[in-house]
């Protein structure tokens, strides 16, 4: 290791034998600011703030379930011969495709349950689902994960980064691509994209398959450069054939609903 260089502790809080992380502590104020910011537009958009408080309660612990299981499942070769660290989601190894899966089942169960629309609640939940990525990649940041491949220092100055992340993305004697970065700074564009959308008056849907292309693009090619990506076969990275999947399943509904009539219905319309 480079002389003074030093990674930032992962352990954001230690009590004793309890130990409190940064990965979990920032994917928490993430799943937070975004259910702020979803409780006040469906509040705005006339809908009771027990709904949304309701549908968290439910979506994001199934969405870390679903996540934690479509990580392992591809990483099998591994947790079956360590089962106890199935459970240690503190290390990382929380898949978005998983949790997205994962919440997107939870909502249309909720929804068709509480007799409200599936898509008025995605659409005001899209910019929070994105915010809470881009904050959670900095979990990543802090678990030293999720990086790219090799660079020089050079690079990474060049890039005009603060020093404590070009530090960071010392590992073992090496400098990475921060793809974590590339991938929130993407996903904090979206948002502000998604926010301008809102006063569009989008069609009802269309907000929310917006999202899903703008972060299936995106994560396409920043899953190019990462070097721990999950795998379906030596040469297929199974977030790049599940995102091409997600832009052409979102394209193919919006060109549906419009031709069927299903999206009639506006974003701002009561």
């Amino acid at each position: 290791m480079e002389q003074g260089i030093q990674p930032l502790n992962p352990i954001a809080i230690e009590i004793g034998s309890i130990q409190i992380h940064w990965y979990g502590l920032i994917i928490g104020f993430g799943v937070l600011l975004g259910l702020i910011i979803a409780l006040r537009e469906s509040e705005r958009r006339g809908l009771d703030k027990e709904i949304f408080t309701d549908l968290i309660l439910f979506a994001v612990p199934i969405a870390i379930i679903c996540a934690r299981i479509y990580y392992v499942i591809f990483q099998w070769d591994y947790y079956s011969q360590n089962p106890g660290d199935i459970i240690k989601i503190w290390n990382g190894g929380i898949a978005i495709h998983g949790a997205l899966i994962g919440s997107v089942l939870t909502a249309i169960i909720f929804a068709r349950i509480k007799n409200v629309s599936f898509w008025k609640l995605v659409d005001i939940a899209a910019p929070s689902l994105l915010l809470g990525q881009a904050i959670g990649r900095w979990g990543n940041f802090m678990n030293q994960e999720a990086h790219g491949g090799e660079v020089t220092r050079a690079f990474l100055e060049n890039l005009h980064l603060p020093e404590f992340i070009v530090n960071q993305m010392y590992i073992n004697g090496t400098y990475y691509h921060p793809t974590f970065l590339y991938e929130s700074v993407w996903n904090i564009v979206g948002v502000i994209i998604l926010l301008l959308l809102r006063k569009v008056n989008m069609r009802r849907g269309e907000l929310f398959l917006t999202y899903v292309l703008w972060y299936s693009i995106g994560r396409f090619f920043v899953e190019r450069l990462r070097t721990d990506s999950l795998m379906l076969t030596e040469s297929l990275r199974m977030a790049q054939v599940i995102s091409i999947v997600l832009v052409i399943v979102a394209v193919a509904l919006i060109l549906y609903r419009r031709f069927s009539g299903q999206a009639d219905k506006r974003y701002l319309d009561a």
